[in-house]
């Protein structure tokens, strides 16, 4: 999450979040609802909606048809992997990530929700949990999204029953509990005639809880202190300027101080920080997520791929690679692949040791893999770092990315 000063010296953060449902959960409308209700579409696109609707013989205006646009895109054929949105309101900037709810776009919402720190799950409340529910929730688990918010729409069509929306919770509590989902937050929603959505519902008083947008603008996000966790700067372009060498690259976690005394991995070579630029300016500190340069005592041999690392919680330096995955290509995974391995800037070459429980992986298939690797990996778990705990499996003859894994240590 990141902040903007505005000029009244105030500060308004940014939240990233996903939305993920199953076809005909109302999932466009859902957005389009938030955009409308929250004042951020442009009058001409509204115009444009209220023309097409009465075009159709709708009296209100058909939300849905400020996103379905992209999506009927995405049905021509046309490669849109997920459509991003942006949006504000007085408290808070946001970044919706808009995934398709097909099953066979299980791997969009991978893309989308990979970098969220909260995620939308659309269930239909005269549905309930049905499969494609349990398979979002998986990547939410999967991904460790930090909050997680289960919206049951279409309330109206139930009648608004308390009884219908509980017997949901329950259920989807159930398959949470399952997945290791540690907490998620139930909220009762009519998309298309505003319930809770952006304002709180006369029509479900037994509901005590915020609205959508409420949760939104209030929920928790980004409290890690950046200076808190352990620097990773994985080493992007070593720049020599005669005897001099900079290291650049982005600090994706912690803090470097001049000064410091790092380690570079996977040589295991310890020295010290004696410069640092941010934008070709010296600095005494740099503190993630900048882009910065460094200079390190004495003659190293560091390239691109390194890692350099200070403070507690040292990477695991490992080739035995375990990970659960979600797979992407539609050509198949199977034991025995050679691939290569992406980990932050160093790329290596693995095999496919195992896969548990399957043969192969096909696309949108979620699992666990373990891997053998050429050289050394120096690795954070997952549930530790979004960033550093993260690969890509890449097809070595053509350079198609296959897989995506999140690192799990023993």
């Amino acid at each position: 999450m990141t902040g903007t000063t505005t000029k009244t010296g105030t500060t308004i953060d940014t939240l990233r979040f996903a939305t993920a449902g199953s076809v005909d959960d109302g999932k466009s409308t859902l957005v389009g609802r938030l955009l409308h209700d929250s004042k951020s579409v442009l009058a001409d696109q509204l115009e444009a909606v209220e023309h097409a609707s009465r075009n159709r013989g709708q009296e209100a205006p058909d939300l849905a048809l400020l996103t379905d646009g992209l999506r009927a895109e995405r049905e021509q054929g046309i490669t849109i992997d997920v459509a991003y949105r942006y949006f504000a309101t007085p408290r808070r900037r946001f970044i919706l990530a808009d995934t398709p709810g097909h099953v066979q776009y299980t791997r969009n919402m991978v893309t989308g929700a990979s970098t969220a720190e909260l995620a939308i799950i659309l269930v239909d409340a005269r549905h309930g949990v049905v499969e494609q529910t349990r398979r979002h929730a998986a990547v939410a688990a999967l991904l460790r999204v930090p909050h997680v918010v289960l919206a049951v729409n279409k309330m109206d069509l139930v009648g608004y029953e308390e009884k219908d929306f509980d017997r949901i919770v329950e259920d989807f509590a159930g398959h949470a509990a399952e997945l290791g989902l540690p907490s998620f937050t139930p909220i009762p929603v009519s998309a298309l005639v505003g319930d809770n959505v952006v304002d709180r519902s006369a029509r479900m008083d037994w509901y005590t809880g915020p609205a959508l947008l409420e949760f939104l603008e209030n929920v928790p996000v980004g409290t890690e202190s950046a200076a808190d966790a352990p620097a990773r700067f994985p080493v992007q372009y070593v720049i020599r300027h005669g005897e001099v060498r900079y290291y650049a690259g982005q600090l994706m976690s912690g803090a470097l101080r001049v000064g410091d005394r790092v380690i570079v991995h996977p040589s295991g070579e310890t020295t010290e920080i004696t410069a640092i630029d941010v934008l070709g300016v010296a600095q005494d500190a740099a503190h993630a997520p900048q882009s910065i340069s460094l200079r390190l005592a004495g003659q190293r041999d560091i390239s691109r791929g390194d890692l350099i690392t200070a403070g507690g919680g040292a990477p695991v330096l490992t080739q035995d690679v375990r990970a659960a995955v979600c797979h992407l290509a539609d050509r198949p995974l199977k034991v025995g692949d050679r691939v290569l391995l992406r980990h932050t800037t160093r790329t290596v070459k693995a095999i496919v040791k195992d896969l548990a429980a399957a043969g192969e992986l096909t696309a949108n298939d979620l699992g666990r893999i373990t891997l053998r690797t050429a050289e050394p990996l120096p690795l954070d778990d997952y549930a530790v770092s979004r960033r550093t705990g993260a690969f890509i499996l890449i097809d070595p003859a053509d350079g198609a990315t296959l897989t995506a894994g999140m690192v799990e240590l023993p």
